[in-house]
């Protein structure tokens, strides 16, 4: 069984910002999340990515990297694998095939064993990672539902990830994204910042991702949507 099947909630650890003053990748561990996931889309260097992957690694938690582009990759023994994104929705191919070519290229080093990708399907046409990837935002919930279908049957995604970064998803689209997978694992990432919205995506989401949460907000806050996400998941079990 793959880690993230058993996954309520993850801290995505943005390396271009700081945390708050006082605050330890220890003490993001110790709000319970399930992972850390260093990464973010604008900003991204080898040097950064390194600095925050060695000090994440000095805590107890899984820590895996989203790179963003092949000059954003580390290697270390601190990390426990790669979720690269693909996403499905993008308007420029570069975001499905080109970056991964290109790190395939330049890279002899890929641990193929711990890499695994992650079916996007970005949907706030308002976030950078919408602009990048120039992606259709404009998806009713039986088109997100076909993406995730696709993502899984015809290309064998073990995660699909229905990504509002910046914004607060309509479950009822994430929950057509759910109802339409078998056995891969649904991400939700976007607006989760407290019990109430995390609990509210946690009902459709196999996993909710909180960001700039833990950048704006610190701990309490994020040791909410824990207690959020895992109380829904526990319900729904």
């Amino acid at each position: 069984m793959n880690a993230w099947a058993n996954w309520d909630h993850v801290v995505k650890v943005d390396p271009d910002k700081a945390l708050p003053e006082g605050v330890t990748y220890e003490d993001i561990r110790a709000t319970g999340t399930d992972a850390i996931v260093v990464g973010g889309t604008t900003g991204m260097t080898e040097e950064k990515m390194r600095r925050v992957v060695e000090a994440c690694g000095e805590s107890d938690a899984p820590v895996y990297i989203e790179p963003s582009h092949s000059g954003a990759v580390v290697h270390s023994d601190r990390l426990d694998g790669y979720l690269v994104p693909v996403v499905f929705n993008a308007g420029d191919v570069a975001w499905i095939t080109g970056a991964h070519k290109e790190w395939a290229r330049i890279d002899p080093d890929i641990d193929w064993e711990h890499t695994t990708t992650e079916a996007y399907i970005v949907l706030n046409p308002e976030a950078s990672v919408a602009e990048y990837t120039q992606a259709d935002c404009d998806l009713e919930a039986d088109e997100v539902a076909a993406y995730a279908t696709v993502a899984e049957r015809m290309f064998g995604q073990e995660i699909v990830y229905v990504e509002y970064s910046g914004t607060l998803g309509d479950p009822g689209i994430v929950g057509a994204a759910r109802d339409a997978l078998d056995e891969a694992t649904l991400f939700y990432g976007g607006g989760v910042r407290d019990y109430d919205s995390a609990y509210r995506m946690a009902e459709q989401a196999d996993v909710v991702i909180v960001g700039d949460l833990v950048h704006d907000e610190g701990i309490e806050a994020v040791e909410e949507t824990v207690r959020g996400a895992k109380e829904a998941a526990r319900v729904s079990r």
